[in-house]
């Protein structure tokens, strides 16, 4: 399996971390055919994926880059520029800005936002919620230019018409706001019925040490233990495709009193010792629907 990795980055650019698959990372079975065609596809989207990136709109985004590694992360989830993709909690945009440029003219952008009945009792917040996903498609047509007809935004209690149609969906740094919500279940389950038959779900996490206890791993310091993200995927449907260090950090301890949000670059609690250190070490995870 490394060996297949290390061909993968030197024919496709891409830098992975060493190891790529670390061996105690590797829970699940991971598909090495979609490992390999991870070389052909950035031979096929490198250059439309390279200038979203490269994008003079993304100026103050591209700071993130060497920590978030959008090329390598967009490959590995065989993102292409003509599919229709989903971002579940879009939040500060600086994936929809990237996505926006990079989908903008042979694809589709579409937020996707939670179901406002189980995410709040409060009217007002659910109205909020609403008012994020009516108002998503505009908001990524002022980052990008291009017309607000080319993206959308739901809510995942409104599926008509939507189920089925994805290619890919992204989690990117969410995971953990799921399961404090208490709604990952529905809400995982809805983006589901969302993905065609041969539709990905990829995710991006902080990722807890395999051996974190539960009060540290169960999403209110924003990490969580792979195994766990992998056995709560599977529950809800999914199977693992692959998994990738591509966004690994091993200088993050991963142990912060505040949480993940004392890395940069928030740095809450604006420890000297964190500065500089990179973002957090990240899981990626790839998943396919179960059948």
């Amino acid at each position: 399996m490394k060996k297949i990795i290390f061909a993968l980055a030197a024919a496709s650019g891409i830098a992975l971390a060493a190891p790529a698959i670390a061996d105690h990372h590797m829970a699940g079975e991971v598909d090495e055919a979609h490992i390999k065609d991870t070389a052909h596809f950035m031979k096929m989207h490198g250059e439309q994926l390279s200038a979203a990136i490269q994008h003079p709109t993304r100026k103050e985004d591209a700071a993130r880059d060497a920590f978030r590694h959008p090329a390598e992360t967009l490959a590995f989830f065989h993102v292409g520029p003509e599919m229709k993709v989903g971002e579940y909690a879009p939040g500060g945009g600086w994936y929809s800005r990237l996505l926006g440029h990079y989908l903008g003219g042979e694809g589709q952008l579409v937020g996707l936002f939670a179901n406002p009945l189980t995410a709040t009792a409060d009217a007002a917040r659910q109205q909020r919620i609403r008012d994020s996903a009516a108002g998503f498609g505009k908001e990524v047509a002022g980052y990008t230019g291009l017309p607000a007809e080319k993206f959308g935004g739901i809510t995942l209690d409104n599926l008509e018409g939507q189920k089925g149609t994805f290619d890919r969906i992204l989690v990117m740094r969410a995971m953990h706001n799921l399961l404090r919500s208490g709604t990952a279940d529905t809400e995982l389950r809805a983006m589901r019925d969302l993905l065609k038959d041969d539709g990905l779900l990829g995710i991006e996490q902080h990722r807890a040490r395999a051996d974190a206890p539960w009060s540290y791993a169960n999403g209110t310091k924003g990490y969580l233990r792979e195994a766990d993200v992998i056995d709560f995927m599977r529950v809800n449907g999914f199977e693992l495709v692959g998994k990738s260090e591509i966004n690994a950090n091993p200088k993050d301890t991963a142990d912060h009193k505040e949480g993940v949000w004392e890395m940069p670059p928030v740095l809450t609690t604006k420890r000297e010792d964190l500065k500089g250190l990179g973002e957090s070490d990240r899981m990626t995870l790839l998943f396919k629907k179960a059948k």
